[in-house]
């Protein structure tokens, strides 16, 4: 039942005109040839077509051959729209790779670096009423044109007719149909109000416009001024929308306080602010802030308020999915942003073609091509890795930090890869840095050996120790002249053995040896002042270094403040202790961070040290002093006398420590310009020298930074999402492998079952094509096939795929319209008839199904209605201006006057001008706080709102095909005696 359901709701559309023309045709039986209809009426377009020859004999047939050529006419039509629909696919593929070109922006930001932000070239608003209208109604436009042409520069009814009967259908039946898709929990409201007044005004005044110059400027007659004039309003309405939509009146000509106003004129203005203040984004005052971005670049901000979409879409999958496999996750994540993201009328068009046409789902497919490149590479990597040959020599690690007092050190070298049985030689030596061989050091140089089976070698090193106090040195050691030994004990350079070379010294090649001097008690300091942490690592280590020295026990407080980073709400406050035994020559301080998953991120705390505390001070002078004797006596080559005349040494020092102790106990302070009376300037240097105190880097700045992975998470899913990568093509071989793959579409409800993982998360069973997919496929494949030659859109950047797309559909509209003619011939129809019911909805199924599914999937209700009203007017100024004026060209070149008779499309464009200011009126009442929006909202509304622009349509359909037959006729006499008066005033002239 429910395989029943969904194929009659794909059908739905295609069945509407068969029940219409079945109606229409009983009525064109009934009709009788009266005043106002001429019976050659009935055999009008019974002639050869620009390319379909009639099919002979056609006059004087019985009902049944009637009949029978009607059915087959029918199937013929309906399946070349089918192939129209196929190749506009490829069409608007190509508009939609063309339209989504981009560029690089840098926006200049305080404080910080520039960023750079990748926005589109084309704006929507542009791209929508130029190549995207032209793509949607290409079929229309090309058929209007082709008549004029195939009849010699002479009007047609078919063309001018079918422009005004599609934009009947579009307005009032899709629209209908978005209202009632969208659930009644939900309802879909415009964002751009005011490019829809914009486009609305134009859709309107183009079908005035036509009326004008059919019945009343130069009646029954159309000049080239007219013409050219027609063509000019297209250019005219693309700029007066882009206008809008970069909102440049509002900016520059309207008081501040109005457009701060959520009630005025400016709809939009006041429901921006909204969702802005909603984000924390709005100062408040109706102005928008957008972070470290150019706020006047419209591009700019579209890109902001983007990418923070697919930020909270990216925290709500973790939130349901906390467990779930990150490939798994990944590849979610990606297709639901896209689902969710912005998409053009073009992508929505493309999508509605291959789920009728049994082509799948263009986002889960295009998924899964770029998830098995991105294995394939790994696989790759992987493959190259294991293809590596070459013995690597390098220092493993490559710092070292020493004691003065160590004594004998080992360096480590280290062999990584290579082939077996390899003997690799290499020579060290030592280089003096701030430290000095034989006084610090003691110099080595040599040779390692590594036998085939070693992967470690060590080089043994001395460290000279003394008593004088002096600051933290280093030196260094280094690898050089690699040599291996082959089997046979012959020694090679390795980078003369083939191409790629059996060994190589990589690095680090040198090694740092940093040697801490013992005889201090410390200096604390951070390493910089400045840290930054990501705030996905849950925590920072701070590292607190204790150099010139390490002697005794000493304490270090230490304590966080806050900056533009709150406590508690972007990092964990922290306060203590840090203790560094005898000896301890570093510490650390470990702070808490708080992820909120920012896209960037720029907060701020402190992190400061108090002064030392000295757990063994007294022992420590006493030593320092004692050191300090033995060096003064060194360099005076004698023992100190002063001790000697004074007392015993031993002595001496127990008394100066106890004095020290007490002087110590009593006094806090750091001078020492007041200690004991019997301490020399020498032995007040010594405690002063032993002392521990703060370096340089005493209080450090720690900066919370975004998550790069986050980020490039975030930035990866901004260029999937980019719709012209699911729609483009890069070569003929994947386009025939589309054409032969039947895929599963992808319903609007999308029920998949779900399994449940071993990580605990749900994964979506793959769906598999149903029987309808397989029906449309085998139908479609002679035209999959035939389109499949069309270029790919990665040529010529989707150029060439357009001008050859842009032929096929103009040979197909070709074809349609001398069958449609025909069609009318056999079962009584004129080709007005015929234009706004059956080739009008041929040419729009299409549009149907993409703003249907752009009114389910989109947040706004601008696909669904804005292009609707936008491709209305383009239809007029495209379609009926370039037609019209060659022919008005041409027959002013031949010294003649182009005629069209407005009799029956004057009436039609009547008609549908009235019947669309009142379903424009009903559009923008929907939006009061009863219903909230355009689409959707409470079931009364919509199904008051739906049956009424049905009803709305009918009527259009109704009364037009009454005029056409001459059931309202009367009203028109007057015109038609007006036009054939102005003929024959042209005619004396």
């Amino acid at each position: 039942v429910f395989q029943l359901k969904m194929t009659f709701g794909r059908l739905s559309p295609c069945l509407m005109p068969i029940v219409l023309l079945v109606i229409i045709i009983y009525l064109s039986k009934t009709v009788e040839a009266g005043t106002n209809c001429s019976a050659a009426d009935a055999t009008r377009n019974c002639i050869d077509g620009l390319i379909v020859p009639i099919w002979r004999p056609f006059l004087d047939l019985t009902t049944e051959d009637r009949f029978l050529r009607g059915t087959i006419y029918f199937v013929v039509i309906a399946y070349m729209f089918l192939g129209v629909s196929i190749v506009a696919d490829r069409f608007m593929s190509s508009i939609e790779v063309i339209t989504s070109m981009e560029r690089t922006v840098v926006v200049k930001r305080p404080g910080l670096e520039p960023m750079k932000v990748t926005v589109r070239i084309w704006n929507d608003t542009v791209s929508n009423l130029t190549l995207m209208a032209l793509g949607s109604s290409a079929p229309e436009i090309l058929l209007s044109i082709i008549e004029v042409v195939a009849r010699k520069f002479e009007a047609g009814d078919l063309g001018p007719n079918t422009i005004v009967g599609s934009a009947a259908f579009n307005l009032f039946m899709i629209i209908a149909i978005c209202v009632s898709a969208v659930p009644s929990t939900e309802i879909r409201r415009q964002k751009h109000l005011d490019v829809f007044f914009v486009t609305a005004t134009w859709s309107v005044f183009a079908y005035i416009w036509l009326y004008l110059i059919l019945s009343f400027f130069s009646p029954g007659v159309i000049e080239i001024w007219e013409g050219l004039l027609t063509f000019a309003f297209f250019p005219l309405t693309v700029l007066t929308a882009y206008i809008a939509d970069i909102k440049i009146i509002q900016r520059r000509f309207l008081p501040r306080k109005y457009r701060r106003s959520s009630h005025g004129m400016i709809v939009t203005e006041g429901e921006e602010m909204k969702m802005l203040e909603g984000n924390g984004l709005s100062d408040g005052n109706g102005y928008k802030m957008i972070p470290y971005t150019d706020a006047s670049d419209p591009a700019v901000k579209a890109f902001e308020e983007h990418r923070r979409e697919f930020i909270e879409t990216m925290r709500e999958i973790r939130r349901k999915n906390p467990h779930i496999d990150p490939v798994e996750l990944q590849k979610q994540a990606e297709y639901e942003m896209i689902s969710k993201g912005p998409k053009t009328r073009a992508f929505y068009r493309v999508q509605a073609t291959r789920r009728l046409i049994g082509g799948g789902d263009i986002v889960k497919k295009r998924l899964d091509k770029e998830h098995d490149k991105n294995l394939d590479a790994i696989i790759q990597a992987q493959e190259r890795q294991a293809r590596q040959n070459t013995c690597r020599i390098f220092f493993d690690p490559a710092h070292y930090t020493i004691l003065e007092n160590v004594g004998t050190f080992d360096v480590v070298v280290g062999r990584d890869g290579g082939p077996e049985g390899l003997t690799v030689m290499v020579d060290y030596y030592t280089e003096d840095g701030t430290a000095n061989s034989g006084s610090d050091y003691i110099p080595v140089k040599g040779t390692l050996t590594f036998y085939p089976e070693d992967k470690h070698q060590r080089i043994s090193i001395e460290i000279v120790d003394d008593d004088v106090f002096e600051e933290d040195e280093h030196f260094y050691l280094h690898l050089k002249n690699l040599r291996v030994r082959t089997k046979d004990g012959l020694i090679l350079d390795p980078t003369r053995i083939g191409g790629i070379p059996v060994a190589q010294i990589e690095t680090p090649a040198t090694a740092t040896i940093m040697i801490l001097d013992d005889d201090h008690a410390g200096v604390y300091s951070f390493e910089h002042d400045h840290f930054q942490a990501i705030e996905s690592c849950g925590h920072i280590s701070v590292r607190v270094q204790r150099t010139s020295g390490c002697r005794g026990k000493v304490i270090i407080p230490y304590k966080t403040s806050d900056g533009t980073g709150i406590s508690g709400k972007h990092y964990e406050a922290k306060e203590g202790e840090l203790v560094f035994e005898d000896n301890q020559t570093e510490a650390f301080i470990e702070i808490g961070i708080i992820d909120t998953e920012q896209y960037e991120r720029s907060d701020y705390f402190f992190l400061e040290l108090g002064p030392p505390i000295w757990a063994k001070k007294m022992s420590d002078l006493a030593k320092i002093q004692e050191r300090f004797h033995r060096r003064m006596e060194r360099k005076r080559g004698s023992v100190s006398s002063s001790v000697e005349d004074k007392e015993d040494n031993e002595t001496y020092q127990h008394r100066l420590a106890k004095k020290l102790e007490e002087w110590f106990s009593n006094n806090k302070k750091e001078d020492f310009s007041e200690a004991p009376y019997d301490l020399t300037q020498d032995q007040l240097e010594i405690a002063e020298l032993g002392k521990p105190r703060l370096g340089e880097f005493r209080k450090c700045q720690i900066t919370i930074k975004e998550s790069k992975e986050f980020q490039s998470v975030v930035d990866r899913m901004l260029k999937t999402a980019n719709t012209s990568l699911m729609l483009g093509t890069s070569s003929w071989r994947e386009q025939f492998i589309d054409a032969l793959t039947v895929s599963a579409g992808d319903d609007d409800d999308d029920d998949n079952d779900d399994i449940e993982s071993k990580s605990g998360s749900a994964v979506s069973l793959p769906k598999q094509p149903t029987t309808f997919d397989y029906v449309m496929h085998f139908l479609c494949v002679p035209w999959k096939l035939t389109f499949a030659t069309i270029p790919p859109t990665e040529y010529w950047g989707g150029w060439a795929c357009f001008v050859v797309s842009i032929f096929m559909i103009g040979l197909l509209t070709a074809l349609i319209g001398d069958l449609a003619s025909q069609f009318g011939c056999w079962v009584g129809l004129k080709d007005a008839v015929t234009a706004i019911t059956f080739v009008a909805l041929g040419t729009s199924v299409p549009d149907t199904f993409a703003s249907k599914v752009a009114a389910i999937q989109d947040k706004y209700a601008d696909s669904s209605i804005g292009n609707v009203t936008g491709s209305n007017g383009v239809n007029v100024f495209l379609g009926i201006g370039i037609a019209w004026t060659m022919a008005a060209v041409y027959h002013w070149y031949h010294g003649n006057v182009f005629y069209v008779n407005p009799g029956t499309l004057a009436f039609s464009v009547t008609v549908f001008c009235i019947e669309a200011v009142i379903c424009i009126t009903v559009i923008v009442l929907r939006r009061n706080k009863a219903i909230g929006g355009e689409l959707g909202g409470p079931v009364k509304y919509k199904v008051l709102t739906s049956g009424f622009f049905v009803c709305l349509w009918l009527f259009y359909i109704g009364v037009s095909s009454l005029e056409s037959y001459c059931y309202i006729a009367e009203p028109l006499i007057i015109l038609k005696k007006k036009t054939e008066n102005h003929y024959k005033n042209i005619c004396c002239d």
